[in-house]
């Protein structure tokens, strides 16, 4: 967490000033207007830290309050940033041919005040969208045949969520949409590939009430994200197991005739410092003539296990969110999102999520409920 609190002090105040330049450059405010727009930036920049605070000491009105503030203030400056980004490098390539090439190619009319109006109407738009986009629950079925699954009991459904992000900002309503879509498939098994919550709990247990009230004839499975050691591992713990999941900590379990096997996120080492189970030999102790489905948060590959599973289901990287992070994510877990990726042994799918964290919106990034079928070979 202090690594991610460094790295926020050393970004998110430069994003702030870019923008105040911008503001600048567009409207020249006076002095005392510039001071209250900082003074509303600083609030902002303050203002998660600040949530994170009151989460902990149980001030849940006020957190909810500021949560939706900052985090919405947060994604609109991640768009207004995008496209100014974009028109500044477009500005910059252009002069830099026409120093080049010695003369005029491009000559605009629009002011910088009516270029900030321009942006600033879209921002509003694409946000008003992203809060749709992050609503509109989608089904993205994939079926995968295997010699592993006999014709008796034929066909396994498997529903997998990731990456809801149960705390200040999805709740109720939110999860009552995903079970919705989940229930309209009818699985045999439910799957949670970790990030089921957010930060510190507050006040879930209506929430824990719906997700238990789904009943898969095969069960429930659930493995840890990152976030649920940011909530409190205990408290986490406790929270899954009433909502009616088998929590996989580094462990197996088999059901209908899939075995599953659970690791925990590689944030565990900053809790608990005894060593963690190789996941190579985790999923070499397991019986090869069952289908094996390894659950894991975070898309990466670990070359020990390849060969040893036939299908790995993660999330972690929301598919970016709000393009264009998908680019980051890209880079840094080069397996798609939403893609089913072939390997040499097996295959890999990383949810692109199914709530958000953060700004309340998706652009580009749609959630899902993903459901797999797993059929014999005919």
């Amino acid at each position: 967490m202090l690594r991610f609190l460094l790295l926020y002090l050393s970004i998110y105040p430069l994003a702030h000033y870019y923008a105040l330049r911008k503001i600048g450059l567009a409207f020249q405010p006076g002095k005392k207007t510039t001071r209250g727009i900082a003074l509303f930036m600083a609030i902002m920049i303050a203002a998660p830290i600040m949530v994170r605070v009151a989460e902990r000491a149980g001030i849940e009105t006020g957190a909810r309050f500021w949560a939706y503030a900052s985090f919405s203030w947060m994604g609109l400056l991640f768009l207004f940033l995008t496209f100014s980004v974009a028109i500044d490098t477009a500005r910059f390539a252009v002069q830099s041919m026409e120093k080049i090439l010695n003369q005029r190619l491009f000559h605009s009319t629009l002011s910088p005040r009516r270029i900030f109006a321009i942006q600033a109407m879209l921002v509003v738009a694409i946000y008003g969208y992203g809060i749709f986009e992050a609503k509109d629950i989608r089904l993205q079925r994939i079926e995968i045949a295997s010699p592993k699954i006999t014709q008796i009991p034929g066909k396994i459904r498997i529903a997998q969520i990731s990456d809801v992000h149960l705390g200040l900002i999805v709740r109720e309503d939110r999860l009552s949409r995903i079970l919705a879509r989940i229930q309209e498939a009818q699985p045999d098994i439910l799957v949670s590939t970790g990030d089921l919550l957010d930060g510190q709990l507050n006040h879930l247990g209506a929430e824990a009430a719906l997700l238990a009230a789904i009943r898969p004839p095969l069960g429930k499975f659930a493995i840890t994200g990152n976030h649920e050691f940011y909530a409190g591992l205990q408290d986490a713990l406790d929270f899954t197991e009433k909502s009616g999941f088998t929590l996989l900590h580094d462990q197996a379990v088999v059901a209908g005739g899939i075995t599953f096997v659970g690791v925990d996120d590689p944030t565990v080492t900053l809790f608990d410092k005894k060593p963690a189970k190789p996941e190579g030999d985790l999923l070499s102790a397991q019986p090869r003539e069952n289908f094996t489905i390894l659950l894991k948060h975070r898309p990466d590959l670990n070359p020990a296990s390849l060969g040893l599973f036939d299908l790995q289901l993660s999330g972690h990287t929301h598919k970016g969110q709000i393009f264009p992070f998908n680019l980051l994510t890209w880079f840094l877990y080069p397996h798609t999102a939403g893609r089913l990726t072939r390997l040499t042994s097996g295959f890999l799918y990383p949810s692109p999520g199914t709530g958000t964290w953060g700004p309340p919106i998706r652009f580009l990034a749609p959630p899902e409920v993903t459901i797999i079928d797993l059929v014999p070979v005919k």
